[in-house]
């Protein structure tokens, strides 16, 4: 049985005991253990919430706020509440539902990481006197060569380096990540071995501001950008049917269709220009080579070595390939072998052994 004390070796190399540690609190289980370990350690730590919408949340809603609260007063720490509603609409929200609505599939959680997380929540947490930021995410932090590098968690099953990818140095300089060194099923008798509330709260792994239905049901219902239905087509240009508006779609979509041409389909590519869907064998939703635009380097700048691991989207493996370009942010991946699905505006992440390299958004 993993006990607190056993894990308290594995995590300390995570923290620093003279340090001021602000610990981004969702309510959930996985911050409550890192502040758990943290207060354990004799790390002078204080909890720290964003509520990021008015609206019913799974994330920085007033019921998880009311939660991280009680955890922190548990634990015998300060707990501190910032409003940053007004960036996650903007930074978050708004393009998310610009992107459905223009044929692409977001990836919100990275930008919240990076604009909201990692940058508005950790410069009011340091406004605060904390000298770094702790959460719950399952990622490690290694120094070499002089640079920070962005490691996938021991925990092949909750690695979050994905969602964490565009950080930057100055942003890794002031994270810390207790829970990377550990497997889910630890955390999770930890929060028992702990008696923290947070272990009987649910997870989730569904966008955390979606709350009616699906997000295609989330948008039309705030948004009235819509075209709304259009065309089903097939390779051929052929009409089979008609859809409910390209945002509620993405490509490798196989459920959802409803046509019915006796052999499984599949979402092969999204025209929002012609507000139309394009469908097809699974064959025709492979692709070999994909643009990375924008494209962020863990270091500050392109790696000399061409060869790496690239996941298109977080529950991708990743598969090996090659790049080429770089110049004016934008790189050009060719798998060595077709992969299914890669959908413009999720992001592309470049790995080096467990390691991040870079990553940028597929168009």
């Amino acid at each position: 049985m993993v006990s607190a004390d056993s894990v308290h070796k594995n995590a300390a190399s995570e923290s620093v005991s003279s340090e001021v540690v602000a610990v981004a609190m969702s309510g959930g289980v996985d911050s409550a253990v890192t502040a758990a370990l943290l207060v354990q350690q004799g790390v002078r730590a204080f909890g720290i919430t964003a509520k990021m919408t008015q609206e019913h949340s799974r994330c920085g809603s007033d019921e998880d706020i009311c939660r991280a609260s009680r955890m922190c007063e548990q634990l015998g720490i300060e707990h501190h509440v910032v409003d940053v509603c007004d960036a996650f609409q903007a930074k978050v929200i708004e393009p998310f539902m610009t992107s459905y609505l223009s044929g692409q599939t977001p990836s919100p959680c990275v930008i919240c990481n990076r604009e909201i997380k990692f940058g508005i929540l950790l410069d009011h947490a340091m406004e605060l006197g904390a000298d770094c930021l702790a959460t719950g995410h399952y990622v490690r932090i290694k120094e070499a060569d002089g640079h920070l590098h962005l490691q996938r968690g021991v925990d092949s099953r909750k690695d979050q380096s994905y969602f964490l990818s565009r950080l930057t140095q100055e942003q890794l300089r002031h994270s810390r990540f207790p829970l990377g060194p550990l497997q889910k099923t630890e955390v999770s008798q930890l929060a028992a071995d702990f008696s923290l509330e947070a272990r009987k709260s649910r997870e989730s792994q569904e966008l955390c501001f979606v709350t009616e239905g699906t997000h295609g049901d989330w948008i039309d219902l705030r948004s009235f950008e819509s075209r709304g239905a259009g065309d089903v087509v097939d390779q051929d240009g052929n009409v089979l049917g008609q859809h409910r508006g390209i945002h509620h779609y993405t490509i490798g979509q196989r459920k959802g269709l409803g046509i019915a041409v006796g052999h499984p389909i599949f979402i092969s590519a999204i025209d929002a220009e012609h507000n139309r869907i394009m469908v097809g064998d699974r064959e025709h939703a492979l692709g070999t080579t994909v643009n990375l635009r924008d494209m962020h380097w863990t270091q500050g700048e392109a790696p000399a070595k061409q060869q790496f691991l690239c996941q298109v989207r977080y529950n991708h493996r990743g598969a090996p390939c090659h790049i080429t370009g770089g110049t004016e942010g934008v790189v050009t991946v060719t798998f060595d072998d077709p992969q299914f699905a890669i959908t413009p505006g999720q992001l592309g992440v470049l790995y080096d052994g467990d390691c991040v390299a870079g990553a940028g958004w597929i168009v």
